[in-house]
């Protein structure tokens, strides 16, 4: 793997660059007890309509604005001394993936923030190696998955006698294009994320091998297979079986099943709706059910006339994304120069 002392420019750099990285739902941590060398593995999903999109043009020193606009600085001010980069940047953040909401926001800031910069100064630095350098991906690889190919993933976990390398991606499938997920969002409430979320890992209790075991048969042998034949009713039953499992583990550092007891009744009310393939992405509080697209229409609508008194609870639709995030770059530098001279 390419680190930051090996990398070397490429080309000649950038007059623009402009990154958009999809939110990721995290369906589950697989191996937390880890006793056959590798630890956590998980499987997730990229989302199509949630994502970070930003532009960068080169400047004197690293600059940002827009939304999580600090966020994307201080990650860009991290690859440019890793790199040694003489200039900066002017970042223009269009749109962020809400933050502390269990879609992958800081990672996949890091992600767009980290290649605009390299990519703007001529450097094709590898996805993984940007999350290494900033630190990302330290129990999950499915963000940076999200960022390299979409799709339904899977990350064979951490080893756990190397150092910083990110889990790898050890199956990417297609989402099948008819099937849809109602996400549920509560807009006043934080998963828990920093120094908190490290804690809570302390804290938790040992994690039984024979679980463990489970819950990689449940993927290997339910929900993958189910996705290849397109079944939905199997794969919900095998995501919400893996949700109920790694949930009630965690129950005890995020006061239940769910970190949010808002998004926890309107999950009892699509289980009791008939509805499989709900939990929690990551520690939330945001919420997901799988369904296919007239059903999902159907309990969206329904949804919001049950909660429209509350201001806090929102509901919306998303694809599954089958392509990872998306580079766009301007002419070359001294292109560009030459260009408005004429």
């Amino acid at each position: 793997m390419d680190s930051a002392s090996n990398l070397r420019r490429r080309r000649t750099g950038l007059a623009s660059i402009e990154v958009t990285v999809p939110a990721r739902l995290h369906l589950g941590f697989l191996d937390l007890e880890g006793g056959l060398g590798r630890r956590f593995g998980s499987i997730g999903l990229a989302l199509e309509g949630i994502e970070t999109r930003l532009a960068a043009t080169p400047a004197a020193a690293i600059t940002a604005r827009g939304p999580s606009a600090e966020r994307a600085a201080a990650f860009a001010r991290k690859i440019a001394q890793d790199l040694g980069l003489s200039g900066g940047a002017e970042i223009v953040v269009r749109e962020a993936i809400p933050e502390h909401a269990g879609l992958g926001s800081g990672t996949q800031m890091g992600l767009a923030a980290g290649t605009a910069l390299a990519r703007l100064y001529g450097y094709d630095v590898p996805a993984r190696t940007i999350a290494m350098m900033l630190g990302r991906g330290e129990r999950s690889g499915i963000g940076i998955g999200a960022f390299e190919q979409g799709g339904v993933l899977v990350d064979g976990g951490r080893r756990t006698d190397a150092g910083g390398e990110p889990a790898p991606i050890v199956s990417r499938m297609e989402f099948p294009d008819d099937w849809r997920v109602l996400l549920i969002f509560d807009e006043a409430a934080r998963g828990l994320h920093g120094e908190a979320e490290t804690d809570a890992f302390r804290k938790l209790p040992a994690f039984p091998a024979s679980l463990a075991a489970h819950l990689c048969r449940l993927v290997l042998m339910a929900a993958l297979p189910a996705l290849a034949e397109r079944n939905l009713a199997a794969f919900g039953a095998a995501m919400s079986e893996i949700q109920d499992i790694v949930g009630d583990h965690f129950a005890p550092v995020q006061g239940g099943r769910y970190a949010s007891p808002k998004v926890a009744a309107c999950l009892s009310w699509l289980k009791a709706e008939g509805v499989s393939g709900l939990g929690q992405s990551s520690w939330g509080p945001t919420g997901f059910a799988f369904a296919d697209a007239a059903k999902a229409e159907a309990l969206l609508e329904a949804a919001r006339r049950k909660w429209a008194g509350d201001d806090q609870l929102r509901f919306m639709i998303c694809r599954g994304r089958n392509q990872g995030g998306r580079i766009a770059e301007g002419l070359p530098a001294a292109a560009a120069n030459d260009a408005r001279r004429r």
